[in-house]
């Protein structure tokens, strides 16, 4: 333990000295931090890639949500220890302060292109620094001092070291696009080129379910625990936990189209780049979005393994068949106890978190039966309204108080109608919930609808070997049993 303890005051000591050598570089410029709506983060909205956006608190929140149409789930704010000797953000600074003289021949609108370019060079190097500390810092270490084995360290920090040469390549080549004056001609083509890369995201996006959840069983470790609130109590940190670092990259993932936007905005009609800004922009959102469906499905199948039947017929299959899930979070039942809610694309699972004494993963007992989502019936409930014998109570506890925040779902057809009143934490939640459930009771009806369209289609179609001649009936047969199968692999393909 001594030499553990030694080894982990030179850890900090190897951050701080990386933080006060990145504060220390010479420089005869002078630099300031950005006055609030000055810089790129002023000039633009947030960029919507939900599923993407939520995994980093997919589990600590109380709801999530996927796909481009659906709304955003709050982040719950998180305690805070001692401040830090060091500010938590980086001081930013504009390409104008950076170049000696600005040339009068560069217009306002070039000036700002070439803001928007640096901080898009600037990102790279900061995330290129951020997660060469993680390795250096985190994983490293805790290798070293057997605080985690090999093996959860892999599942924990995924595919990250691959990701560091990656962006250095990037961060090169946006380098060398600098003239003499700084300034950065075309851009297009470089991001053509290098976006196909971040293909390498896929993996790393669909391992941070289970690494969050394998890191939040860990933290009960109080080796583990010890050792990370150390390393987020040093300057080099900035106050950031593990978990801020690991979720960097996806982060840094969904910023590139909101950069890329305001690029395109900045550059005049004639400039070469409108040649290639239009195509890098459809890759980098294609990309985007393969990267956000993706991961929804690996989320999806995470909790589906972590379900528990206590009954065999609570197994669904539309619970096997949902690619996504819509939101997932905590609700308090009618009956006065807490359960967190799943809903999948084809249906709703009520459940009761219990933990496993084995590994101290979470499990979810499944409550009651499932409900599909194309049988589904929502009500939302006033306040006050539609809880009489329930167990919910005011913000005080007192049987007068109103029942704030409720809605009931309940199901019609297949099996007996079951009913559910239950409670959000507050309004925004509600209606999160109410318009998930909406959306996934409208799509569930139209595929089941689609699906009977689709079967009383090919019952009803004539069979083209009944109107062929005797001398090409072998051929066309064998020929619509080829086109046949091609369908029903497609369709399997795209199912699964």
């Amino acid at each position: 333990w001594v030499n553990n303890y030694k080894y982990l005051n030179t850890v900090r000591c190897i951050g701080e000295k990386h933080q006060l050598n990145k504060c220390n570089e010479p420089s005869n410029k002078r630099v300031k931090p950005v006055a609030k709506g000055t810089g790129l983060a002023g000039l633009m909205a947030p960029v919507k890639t939900p599923s993407l956006k939520r995994l980093s608190q997919t589990i600590q929140r109380s709801i999530s949500f996927r796909t481009e149409s659906q709304p955003q789930q709050m982040v719950p704010l998180r305690a805070r220890s001692k401040a830090s000797s060091f500010p938590r953000r980086r001081n930013s600074q504009l390409w104008s302060e950076m170049v000696d003289s600005l040339s009068q021949d560069l217009s306002a609108r070039e000036i700002k292109r070439q803001e928007v370019i640096y901080e898009l060079t600037q990102g790279e190097k900061q995330l290129i620094e951020d997660l060469n500390l993680v390795q250096k810092v985190y994983y490293e270490p805790m290798l070293k001092l057997d605080i985690m084995t090999e093996s959860e360290l892999g599942q924990i920090f995924g595919t990250l070291d691959t990701l560091i040469p990656l962006h250095e390549d990037f961060l090169n080549r946006l380098e060398n696009l600098r003239g003499l004056e700084k300034t950065v001609g075309e851009v297009g083509p470089t991001l053509l080129d290098w976006f196909p890369c971040l293909e390498a995201y896929i993996t790393y996006c669909c391992n941070q379910v289970g690494a969050k959840a394998l890191l939040d069983q860990k933290k009960q470790d109080r080796r583990v625990q010890h050792f990370l609130q150390l390393c987020q109590e040093s300057s080099f940190s900035r106050r950031l936990d593990l978990w801020n670092f690991l979720d960097l990259p996806r982060s840094r993932l969904v910023k590139y189209p909101l950069l890329l936007k305001e690029i395109q905005k900045c550059t005049p009609p004639e400039h070469p780049d409108q040649d290639t800004l239009p195509e890098a922009m459809e890759m980098i959102q294609r990309i985007v979005s393969e990267v956000n469906s993706k991961t929804g499905e690996a989320e999806c199948q995470f909790y589906r393994r972590g379900l528990s039947y206590p009954e065999e017929g609570q197994r669904l299959p539309e619970i096997q068949l949902s690619r996504f899930l819509y939101c997932h979070g905590e609700l308090k039942h009618h009956k006065g106890h807490k359960l967190h809610v799943f809903l999948f694309e084809l249906a709703l699972v009520l459940t009761r978190p219990v933990s496993q004494e084995r590994d101290g993963l979470i499990q979810f007992q499944v409550y009651r039966q499932p409900l599909p989502a194309a049988h589904l019936l929502l009500e939302d409930l006033p306040d006050g309204e539609g809880t009489s014998g329930s167990s919910f109570r005011g913000p005080f506890g007192s049987a007068n108080d109103k029942a704030k925040n409720c809605f009931r779902v309940s199901s019609r057809g297949r099996t007996k109608v079951q009913s559910h009143s239950l409670q959000a934490n507050d309004s925004f939640n509600k209606q999160q919930w109410i318009s998930c459930l909406r959306q996934a009771i409208v799509q569930s009806r139209d595929r089941e609808a689609q699906t009977a369209q689709s079967m009383v289609s090919r019952q009803t179609s004539p069979d083209p070997g009944l109107f062929s001649t005797v001398k090409n009936e072998s051929q066309q047969i064998s020929q619509s049993k080829s086109v046949g199968n091609c369908r029903v692999n497609y369709y399997t393909f795209y199912s699964c």
